[in-house]
């Protein structure tokens, strides 16, 4: 995409099959389009394999009402359950402890990156089941496993052609795999639902799914209701998928890029322990590459004529690589965030949680989570790579074949500091 950005300008289109996407690249377009144009540019194109998943239900993949009655009710239960306020503190510091104890378990020995994964899940699972999992509950590894094959598949090349190609379905098989993946982790989410039903009112609400079995008993006698099963179990979906891949993933980056720049690992360290006092824990004071849209209404953006309906896809990697924001946006590089005196600066072009009306949900939720894990693991832990490993070679490329950008399968040894 930005050797094409670079030959053709920062707005081009591509073919995809029989597709015509326009794709958006670079700070400056990417976010008039999601900033300036909200309407035009909210919908969500159909794409086959989240049509047969969702059936346009849900929060992610829905448009018009449905889309905006499901993400405000979320919204607003989020934050109802705690989401962004010193109630989850409580929780995440919680699971942090078990973390650590998780960690030290391993004496010093080498452990994969996916060991991470666990705490910030499980933060996700205490909102939308209303507790946490033990890490050896046969469920959490169930829902872990599937998870992980979902993702892994959603990456693959033939699950492109199927998109591209789905009147071509009968000769593909990663779709139907999938397919019955998810059915899998519904089954779950059923069963949670059902014991949700069994004891509802208005004063037991301890999680999302209490809260959407509660609004739809009050809507139960309301013509048209959005809030039917199938729109439930597709948002809880969505939120078992997108809210907990994306946080487990960037905390196993953090950890990798650690192990990559021991020196930075220890300008991290130092300042934590300028910053917070021993014996406590810092307190937080108040990764998808590409997600496409499509016009819902003719829309003239740039000079261009964007017919409605057309796929657009604002490529927000472009965005965090822009070599008019970033100084080394293809390197490591904490001073993109610090001025002279090393004092922390917020950049307008810093968009991991994308912008506009369909921005994250979760962005409070996922820094606080990210903030706590990250000092909470350094205050505890110097990470190192395993024996016979240097860092140079420690591999920062993505895998081709995940749905997210996902670290390469490494290891780490956890030396417990002083």
């Amino acid at each position: 995409l930005f050797q094409l950005a670079e030959k053709y300008g920062p707005i081009f289109t591509l073919h995809f099959g029989f597709q015509k996407v326009v794709v958006l690249t670079g700070y400056e377009v990417v976010r008039e389009a999601l900033v300036n144009y909200t309407e035009e540019f909210v919908d969500r194109p159909s794409i086959p394999i989240f049509d047969q998943i969702q059936n346009g239900n849900g929060l992610f993949f829905s448009i018009g009402e449905l889309w905006r009655t499901t993400r405000r009710f979320t919204v607003s239960s989020m934050r109802n359950l705690g989401m962004g306020k010193k109630m989850i503190e409580g929780r995440i510091f919680e699971e942090l402890h078990f973390l650590i104890e998780r960690i030290k378990s391993f004496k010093g020995e080498p452990f994969s990156l996916t060991s991470f994964n666990c705490a910030p899940i499980n933060v996700t699972f205490v909102m939308l089941f209303g507790d946490r999992f033990d890490y050896k509950d046969p469920t959490f590894l169930t829902l872990l496993r599937l998870i992980d094959e979902v993702m892994i598949l959603l990456g693959s090349p033939y699950l492109n052609y199927f998109n591209f190609y789905p009147f071509l379905g009968f000769l593909f098989k990663t779709h139907k795999i999938m397919l019955g993946k998810i059915e899998d982790v519904r089954v779950i989410l059923r069963q949670y639902m059902k014991a949700s039903r069994e004891d509802i009112n208005e004063n037991s609400v301890r999680s999302y799914i209490d809260a959407l079995i509660f609004k739809q008993q009050e809507e139960k006698n309301k013509k048209d209701s959005l809030f039917h099963d199938d729109n439930l179990i597709a948002s809880i979906l969505d939120l078992v998928m997108a809210g907990t891949e994306t946080i487990a993933t960037t905390l196993q980056w953090a950890i990798l890029l650690m192990m990559k720049y021991p020196e930075i690992q220890k300008k991290v360290q130092e300042e934590i322990g300028r910053t917070v006092k021993t014996g406590s824990w810092a307190t937080f004071i108040t990764l998808l590459p590409h997600v496409p849209r499509c016009t819902a209404v003719d829309t003239h953006f740039r000079g261009y004529f964007l017919p409605k309906g057309i796929i657009v896809i604002p490529s927000l990697t472009s965005v965090l690589l822009d070599k008019t924001q970033w100084e080394t946006p293809h390197q490591f590089n904490p001073n993109h965030f610090l001025d002279a005196e090393g004092n922390f600066v917020k950049r307008e072009a810093f968009l991991p949680f994308s912008t506009g009306r369909r921005n994250c949900i979760g962005e409070s939720l996922a820094k606080m989570e990210l903030f706590v894990f990250f000092v909470g693991l350094l205050q505890t832990f110097t990470f190192q790579p395993q024996p016979g490993v240097s860092e140079s070679d420690l591999d920062l490329t993505v895998p081709q074949t995940t749905f997210t950008l996902r670290p390469q399968p490494q290891a780490t040894c956890a030396v417990l500091r002083e």
